[in-house]
């Protein structure tokens, strides 16, 4: 309130239409945002499961009939280790950029660039590279996520992994160095285990 001449004036908005408009104009963006927002993480999330993976015929004829026979599909502790789990960061900010990536992938499928077992073989080392090369900058992150130096029991292991083991650590080796072929079948052709 404002006081003229012993009057007492109380302070109005001009223009009572524009407030609420912008108001209005607020609350909408906010609720527009949290509602693409909660969508974005929904097709993000969806896009971060084994059966996403498997809905392209590439993945399922090739990599995921290797993997349901190896030790990240089914072992002693029941403890399952998916897709994702390997290839996709658990982080947000590398996550989205593994994301990115994957759109050229994307290209690939359209392409038919590994649409056959032939094709898919003829490709297999340059993609195993592809993947082992980013696991070894990234210091096996996604492996970690599960096994670490750190919490290793070594008196559970054999002598042979405990050798193993206690020399990667101390040369500061990775888990790619040594485990590849884990989850996937090696590359046949001009693979050595330098690459």
């Amino acid at each position: 309130m404002l006081e003229q001449d012993d009057k007492v004036v109380e302070d109005k908005p001009r223009h009572p239409l524009l407030a609420w408009l912008l108001s209005g104009t607020v609350l909408g963006a906010f609720a527009a945002g949290i509602i693409f927002w909660g969508g974005f993480n929904t097709l993000l999330e969806a896009t971060n499961r084994e059966a996403f993976c498997l809905t392209c015929h590439e993945m399922k004829d090739n990599v995921y009939r290797e993997y349901v026979s190896s030790i990240h599909y089914s072992n002693r502790t029941g403890v399952r280790a998916t897709c994702p789990d390997c290839h996709v960061p658990k982080d947000w900010t590398h996550k989205m950029a593994r994301k990115l990536q994957a759109s050229s992938e994307v290209y690939h499928k359209i392409v038919g660039t590994v649409d056959t077992p032939e094709k898919f073989e003829a490709h297999r080392l340059q993609l195993a590279q592809n993947v082992w090369r980013t696991m070894k900058l990234t210091n096996s992150r996604e492996c970690r996520n599960c096994h670490s130096f750190d919490y290793m029991d070594f008196t559970a292991q054999d002598m042979r992994a405990v050798r193993k083991h206690s020399t990667a650590q101390t040369a500061g080796q990775t888990c790619i160095d040594c485990h590849k072929g884990i989850a996937h079948k090696l590359p046949l052709a001009n693979f050595t285990t330098a690459d």
